[in-house]
């Protein structure tokens, strides 16, 4: 009899343990952070070791399930095309980079940067292919010294103190591709304030939940930004279906683009919404804003595949209507306002 209870008894928990127990997985491929998303794969691989999807060149724009990163047509700007208001929000975002890529000397910070269209075995006609990349992931100035990105971007203390953070990586005019800034314009990572990031928080609370747990970091400068101001947050904010948004970053970690045209499409899981924002790897951790408000309503920290191979032997972004695809994430803002001065 007894060995009989011990049978049942594990017959009943070992089912249950296996769902409820959270699941070690390798780093989702969705994650928009340009090494996770595979954005420099065609000169440096991808952490993924995901492929793009092979599609026929003149079909690739129709093809609605090989990748759904630009809903509609490409919202994305340069900042210079941006108006004083736009422009004034974007010298608060700044671009996040391994160390060994930024090196200072004579007042200035050299940037270690590839050509998009090379790296990325672009087609002819691409959007922004000739100009540079190198960024991981994008940020925004949220207090005095305390800046807001995804939580997969700095995983850790050791990632903090190999990160160094560049403001003021755009282009000031038509052309004049940045691969330097002033010294003054680079800042470290002196230590994680709060992180937090549940990819795989199990069964039940996924379903609870509708979907995975927060992903945010708040991160301390080794010192105050000159001439940047911090960017307000929608405090108890309650992001809805249909609220109109922009994102500002660092797309495949290029120099600052503005991407707008976009809105809630669906706000009921506990920690994200999701919304046809056009972004790539890269824009991990950039603010997403309320186009009425102009206040920060989250963190942009996942999407789908960003390009699409042709036979042709290129890449080329991956397009779907608007309302296609199945969108990007965005953490709420509500999940780490406590943590903001």
């Amino acid at each position: 009899m007894k060995i009989k209870h011990v049978l049942l008894l594990l017959t009943a928990f070992i089912p249950a343990y296996l769902l409820l127990a959270p699941k070690t997985a390798p780093v989702p491929s969705d994650l928009r952070d340009a090494v996770s998303d595979g954005a420099y794969e065609g000169l440096a691989g991808s952490a993924s070791g995901s492929t793009a999807p092979e599609v026929p060149l003149p079909a690739a724009q129709a093809e609605e399930n090989s990748g759904k990163s630009i809903y509609g047509s490409d919202d994305r700007l340069d900042y210079y095309e941006g108006d004083a208001g736009m422009k004034a929000l974007a010298d608060s975002v700044v671009s996040l980079w391994e160390a060994k890529q930024v090196k200072l000397a004579d007042g200035k910070a050299s940037l270690d940067v590839m050509n998009f269209g090379a790296a990325a075995s672009l087609c002819p006609g691409e959007k922004f292919r000739e100009q540079p990349i190198g960024a991981f992931c994008s940020g925004t100035l949220v207090g005095e010294d305390i800046v807001m990105t995804a939580g997969h971007c700095i995983l850790d203390e050791a990632k903090c103190a190999d990160t160094k953070l560049v403001f003021g990586y755009s282009l000031k005019n038509a052309g004049d591709y940045p691969r330097s800034v002033p010294a003054e314009d680079v800042y470290s990572c002196k230590s994680i304030v709060k992180r937090d990031l549940d990819m795989n928080p199990g069964f039940f609370a996924s379903v609870f939940n509708g979907g995975p747990g927060p992903d945010f970091a708040l991160i301390k400068l080794d010192r105050k930004p000159a001439g940047r101001k911090p960017l307000p947050i929608h405090r108890k904010a309650k992001p809805a279906k249909g609220d109109k948004l922009f994102v500002i970053g660092h797309p495949v970690g290029l120099p600052a683009k503005i991407a707008g045209s976009a809105k809630v499409r669906d706000a009921s899981p506990k920690y994200f919404f999701k919304a046809d924002l056009d972004t790539f790897g890269g824009n991990s951790g950039s603010a997403v804003f309320n186009a009425g408000t102009n206040l920060i309503e989250g963190i942009l920290v996942r999407g789908d595949v960003d390009f699409v191979n042709s036979p042709a032997g290129c890449r080329m972004a991956s397009v779907v209507p608007q309302d296609g695809g199945r969108g990007e994430a965005v953490t709420k803002i509500s999940v780490l306002e406590k943590f903001i001065p």
